[in-house]
């Protein structure tokens, strides 16, 4: 049995937790995918997303080995850093205006995900123009990594509201 010394604490510090998180982000479950932000010092966000078997994809994908849809680990990396702009957006515009994932380039999926897994998200901002820009996304478990994409997103207003 290692030396309880020489292990090392998980981290700890917490910026966002899921609460908070909601305050932010309109997504709710089962389509919540963050847990918790851990560092935030803008341009660049980390959060957590702890892996379970109580998710309900893994009803269907793959029964008997389950493993993260990878359409959703891009979800995941797009709602952290929905998290570091909807932060730094007016205080006016978080409740009339929504953040829109458009688009995917260079998505690469390294590994599986499975249950028990926590996967490290960390995004930065590459570029914002007015209402779209560009982030760069990666996903790790364990230190290792499983996915890393550019994300690009637009800012829109809600759909039903009317605009001053």
């Amino acid at each position: 049995m290692p030396d309880p010394a020489s292990v090392s604490a998980p981290e700890s510090r917490v910026v966002y937790n899921v609460v908070e998180i909601m305050k932010f982000l309109p997504h709710r479950y089962p389509f919540l995918l963050v847990d918790r932000i851990i560092e935030l010092e803008p341009p660049r966000i980390v959060g957590l997303k702890n892996v379970t078997i109580n998710e309900e994809f893994f009803q269907g994908h793959f029964p008997g080995a389950p493993v993260m849809p990878g359409v959703l680990i891009l979800e995941a990396m797009a709602q952290v850093a929905g998290v570091l702009l909807y932060r730094e957006m007016p205080e006016e515009d978080k409740s009339r205006k929504l953040i829109y994932f458009t688009g995917v380039e260079g998505a690469k999926f390294r590994r599986p995900v499975v249950p028990g897994d926590q996967i490290r998200i960390e995004a930065e901002l590459i570029y914002r123009r007015n209402s779209f820009g560009k982030v760069s996304c990666r996903a790790l478990v364990e230190g290792k990594l499983v996915a890393e994409a550019q994300e690009l997103f637009a800012v829109a207003d809600r759909p039903g509201l009317s605009t001053p």
